[in-house]
């Protein structure tokens, strides 16, 4: 008798760990958009490690190559714990206007079957991974805007609270069946879940953090641009993933974002190229490489959704919009976003969320459920602008305002900056005990 309780308690925790919920079986597990998704799946997550590790790396002195890159592993391995733990089941179940169930916490019931309402072809623990490069990259990101300067530990305790209180909220919002879908913001890969969000949370950072020792008057050029360069084609290459996979399909749509993603990179690095061989007579190495991330970045939230020269005209608009943020706004406002997260993920992700509602083509998006698909203002729904407006202003004052009170919680905790004499010496000796030679 006085094991009974135990038993039952055991023979519960069995169901909940092994029932699948009948909402999702509602689709077929088709082999090629599984095959493409896996693949998919492995581009973004190269995007981070060891694409951004290598284009941030490159971009510090060489005192902080190790800290900056072990920031995007931490990144990694952090968000994929809790995104499995909680994040995925906030972010992707339920049907809340403002955050997801619990359903699938610690992933209950994702059985090998399982399928998601969400991406009815494709088996749900792939998703599940899909979506959880996302949110590492995203998170990553924030970390260029504090390089040089930011304490380790700070660094972990933020990421882990912004995963949870800044980007779940809002990718549940976009994409998880929120307000701002409902309304009917169009986000195809991330302009504002990641990009805009991400550009937000680093601004915000740097202001708190206060400018980097020497920033201004001293010589803080990069170490060394060819893992910069090599950071960006993996970058480039692993975009082909993170829009094209945004799809969630092997079809058309996924070939036409994949095209629109090319094209606005390579628009994007010609245009910066331009500006800035003819305003400082000399066109950089680094100028290309920011150029083809803003382009990158700019064409994200309307890949799916336009034509390829208007993701070219998308490319030529980042290109230059970036370029007078991180060359002319920066200085005349004075912060010191050390990597130009703000200057061209943020600026980048507002444009494109923007151009998306302008040039969205109906015929790319048109399904039985809507056969006209989501058209822009030039096909004459000048809604759609207003909608896109909308789920700005929403991301900026959340990502704005929850960042700003993450930072201060994680201050109480543990100091947000180096020691002057540790930032002196540089990261990779104070924050980890290791220098490249």
């Amino acid at each position: 008798m006085t094991w009974a309780p135990l038993r039952v308690a055991v023979a519960a925790a069995t169901v909940i760990w092994t029932v699948t919920p009948a909402l999702a079986q509602a689709g077929k597990i088709d082999a090629g958009d599984t095959a493409w998704m896996i693949g998919a799946t492995g581009l973004v997550l190269l995007m981070t490690i060891p694409g951004l590790a290598l284009f941030y790396a490159g971009m510090v002195r060489k005192k902080n190559v190790l800290a900056t890159m072990a920031q995007s592993l931490a990144a990694t391995f952090i968000v994929s714990i809790l995104w499995l733990c909680i994040g995925y089941s906030l972010t992707f179940t339920g049907d809340g206007a403002f955050i997801g169930s619990l359903e699938r916490i610690f992933l209950v019931g994702l059985t090998p079957d399982a399928i998601s309402p969400l991406a009815k072809t494709i088996p749900e623990c792939l998703f599940m991974m899909y979506q959880m490069t996302f949110a590492i990259i995203t998170v990553a990101l924030v970390a260029g805007s504090v390089a040089d300067r930011v304490r380790f530990s700070a660094y972990l305790i933020f990421s882990a609270l912004w995963l949870l209180l800044v980007y779940v909220p809002i990718a549940h919002w976009v994409w998880g069946g929120g307000f701002l879908g409902r309304y009917g913001l169009i986000d195809f890969a991330g302009g504002t879940v990641v990009h805009l969000n991400a550009g937000v949370a680093g601004l915000v950072a740097a202001y708190v953090l206060g400018a980097r020792r020497g920033y201004g008057h001293e010589n803080l050029s990069p170490f060394d641009l060819t893992l910069a360069i090599v950071g960006t084609g993996l970058l480039w290459v692993g975009w082909f993933g993170f829009n094209g996979g945004s799809a969630l399909g092997a079809n058309s749509r996924a070939v036409m974002a994949i095209v629109a993603t090319h094209l606005a990179a390579s628009a994007g690095a010609v245009t910066w190229m331009t500006l800035e061989w003819c305003t400082r007579g000399k066109p950089s190495v680094l100028g290309m490489i920011s150029g083809a991330v803003a382009g990158l970045g700019t064409i994200t939230p309307a890949s799916g959704f336009v034509l390829p020269m208007q993701a070219l005209l998308i490319g030529v608009i980042a290109g230059a919009i970036c370029f007078w943020a991180c060359t002319w706004l920066k200085p005349k406002v004075g912060y010191d976003d050390s990597l130009d997260v703000f200057g061209v993920h943020g600026i980048g992700g507002f444009t494109g969320t923007l151009l998306a509602g302008v040039l969205a083509v109906g015929a790319l998006s048109a399904s039985p459920e809507l056969p006209g698909g989501i058209r822009g203002l030039i096909e004459g729904n000048p809604q759609q602008v207003l909608a896109q407006l909308y789920g700005v202003v929403v991301t900026v004052l959340w990502s704005g305002i929850l960042t700003l009170i993450i930072l201060k919680v994680v201050s109480a905790v543990v100091p947000l900056r180096v020691r002057q004499e540790d930032e002196v010496m540089g990261l990779d000796v104070s924050q980890h005990g290791e220098a490249l030679q």
